[in-house]
C-alpha cells in the first residue's frame, strides 16, 4: 500500500488516519505494519466498505480535498473498496538498524545468510553493494547499466538491501550505511571510509 508524499506528509502533521483501497485481495491487514519514508504505520483496521459509506469528512480524514476527489482518485482501482484505519507508530527501524555497525559474530552471520538467500539464483549483493561503495550519490539510472538492469530493477533490489539496514538512499543515488560498510569490511578484510566522517 502507497501512499504520496503530499499524504505522509498529512500523517506526519497527524490530520490523515484512513485510508481507501480497491483492491481484489487487501495487501495489509489489521494489526500489520507499513514502513514509509516518515516512519511505521501500525494497521488498526481494515474493512470492506461500499461507496455510500464515504462521507466528505471520511475523504478529507484520507488527505483529498473533497469526496469528489477521492472516487476520482479511486475510479481507476479494480476489486472492492476498503477503508485502511492506520496510525504512525514511530520512526522507520531501518534508521536505527543501519546505524549500527557493530557487528557481532551473530549479526554478520544472520546477514551473510539473508544475503545467500537473495542471491540464491544468481549472485548480485556484493556485486551491487560494491557498485554503490565506488559511486556514492550516483543516480540509480547511471548505476542500473553498470549492473546490467533496468532502473526499476536496480531499485528494486537496492531496496531489498535497504531493508537489511545496509544502504541509505540519498536524494540523488544511493550510499552505503555504517551497518554496510562494517559487513563489507569485514567480508573483504579492507576498510571502508565513511563519507560522513571524512567529510569533516
Amino acid at each position: 500500500m502507497l501512499f504520496r508524499t503530499a499524504i505522509l506528509a498529512k500523517v506526519r502533521a497527524g490530520e490523515v488516519s484512513v485510508a481507501f483501497r480497491r483492491w481484489t485481495k487487501p495487501s495489509v491487514k489489521a494489526g500489520g505494519f507499513r514502513v514509509t519514508s516518515i516512519g511505521r504505520l501500525a494497521i488498526d483496521q481494515v474493512r470492506p466498505v461500499s461507496e455510500a459509506e464515504i462521507t466528505e469528512a471520511e475523504a478529507r480524514l484520507a488527505g483529498e480535498a473533497s469526496r469528489a476527489d477521492l472516487m476520482a482518485a479511486l475510479a481507476n482501482g479494480k476489486g472492492e473498496l476498503h477503508r485502511i484505519a492506520f496510525h504512525l507508530e514511530g520512526e522507520d527501524p531501518r534508521i536505527a538498524l543501519r546505524q549500527d555497525s557493530d557487528l557481532s559474530a551473530a549479526d554478520r552471520a544472520a546477514l551473510e545468510k539473508r544475503l545467500a538467500r537473495m542471491d540464491a539464483r544468481a549472485p548480485w549483493t556484493r556485486r551491487f553493494m560494491d557498485l554503490i561503495a565506488a559511486h556514492p550519490g550516483r543516480r540509480a539510472g547511471d548505476l542500473a547499466p553498470m549492473a546490467g538492469l533496468a532502473t526499476p530493477e536496480f531499485k528494486a533490489r537496492v531496496r531489498r538491501l535497504k531493508a537489511l539496514g545496509l544502504t541509505i538512499s540519498l536524494e540523488i543515488g544511493y550510499r552505503l550505511s555504517p551497518r554496510g560498510q562494517a559487513l563489507r569490511s569485514q567480508s573483504s578484510g579492507t576498510s571502508t571510509p565513511d563519507p560522513d566522517r571524512s567529510a569533516g
